[in-house]
């Protein structure tokens, strides 16, 4: 859920300085950008601390090799990905990658909930609530490329 409160939180807290005079977030979708890149990198940034580590390698798929080079790099492509975000020139193409990102990474999460496995102690988010956040997500990718 922290991904969830950081998009909508983020965006409510960007628009709203966007209205009261900051011009670089004057708009919807500079706002929707800034808010992403704060998601992306709350999810970014577990990738690489230990016992966040060892969960998201175990949910990587067994059909799937090397699942800590795995982890990594999409640790780093998401961490990227928010850093081209907060780049107009660069933005949509950001957006666009880590749509197809997420898609991608949606293999993970339903083999985390098949297993039920944890993560940082806590269950992973069932894979109907799962589905939905990442159909939201996808779609806030996605306007954020326009």
């Amino acid at each position: 859920m922290v991904p969830f409160i950081a998009l909508i939180g983020g965006f409510a807290v960007l628009r709203l300085l966007g209205l009261v005079g900051i011009d670089a977030l004057d708009g919807w979708q500079p706002a929707l950008r800034g808010a992403l890149a704060l998601m992306f990198v709350t999810t970014g940034v577990p990738h690489f601390l230990p016992s966040w580590r060892r969960d998201f390698v175990a949910m990587i798929p067994e059909v799937l090799p090397h699942p800590a080079l795995l982890v990594t790099i999409t640790g780093v492509l998401e961490l990227a990905g928010a850093a081209g975000l907060l780049i107009p020139a660069l933005a949509p193409f950001a957006a666009i990658g880590l749509a197809l990102l997420m898609v991608a990474l949606f293999t993970a999460n339903v083999s985390a909930a098949r297993r039920d496995l944890t993560l940082a102690g806590k269950p992973v988010t069932p894979l109907p609530v799962r589905t939905a956040l990442q159909v939201l997500f996808i779609a806030a990718a996605s306007a954020a490329a326009v």
